[in-house]
């Protein structure tokens, strides 16, 4: 994974064989906890929604999210017993091992709450034509899938996510969500968590 500074990339994942991962509405707002302790020190958050068992963000990295973080990439961590003297090149970026942990410790607190065990969400993160390795890639297969700020498929994702609960018949506007940034842009609420201001500037939203 490979992340450009001030690029928009879309993340998103959902629950294994579809199941609802967010059961209650703590849920949600621990979910959210989450993003902002590990996410918003790497990235600006463009727009969110959770959903019962899926998720969205749009984000833009900053300059920390490329940088190497002391894991190692699940490929090299296959192959070699000794991760402590990895070189820079086999570790993972910090965006890519925050956007795991961030998963990671919301399964292991609601399996703790719940008396479960496994993954909560897909081992992969879901993109439009299939499933890759993390977000969206620059290179490989999945290229295309990659959009800058100012091609018109950043402005339809902003828009698709924030149109998902109901689109899926939760609610009549997509303002009535409380689980997503959709009451932020129509200012109805003033959430922490979206980059207004940026996504202004992006031309995204306009007030």
């Amino acid at each position: 994974m490979k992340f450009i500074e001030n690029q928009v990339y879309h993340v998103f994942n959902q629950g294994n064989n579809r199941q609802k991962v967010f059961l209650e509405h703590e849920h949600y707002l621990f979910f959210l906890r989450k993003v902002r302790r590990y996410i918003l020190p790497l990235a600006d958050v463009l727009c969110y929604c959770l959903m019962p068992n899926h998720f969205h963000i749009l984000l833009v990295p900053n300059e920390l999210a490329a940088l190497p973080s002391n894991a190692v990439k699940p490929r090299i961590k296959r192959q070699v017993t000794n991760t402590a003297i990895q070189p820079e090149q086999d570790r993972q970026e910090k965006l890519s091992q925050a956007i795991g942990t961030l998963l990671s410790s919301y399964t292991k607190a609601v399996n703790k709450q719940r008396g479960w065990s496994g993954s909560i969400f897909r081992g992969k993160t879901k993109v439009k034509d299939g499933w890759i390795e993390g977000p969206i890639t620059l290179e490989g297969p999945n290229q295309h899938l990659f959009f800058r700020a100012e091609n018109g498929y950043a402005r339809q994702c902003f828009h698709y996510i924030h149109q998902n609960p109901v689109k899926a018949g939760l609610v009549l506007d997509a303002v009535d969500w409380p689980y997503s940034s959709a009451s932020d842009y129509a200012n109805l609420r003033q959430g922490a968590l979206p980059n207004k201001e940026l996504a202004k500037s992006l031309g995204l939203w306009q007030p």
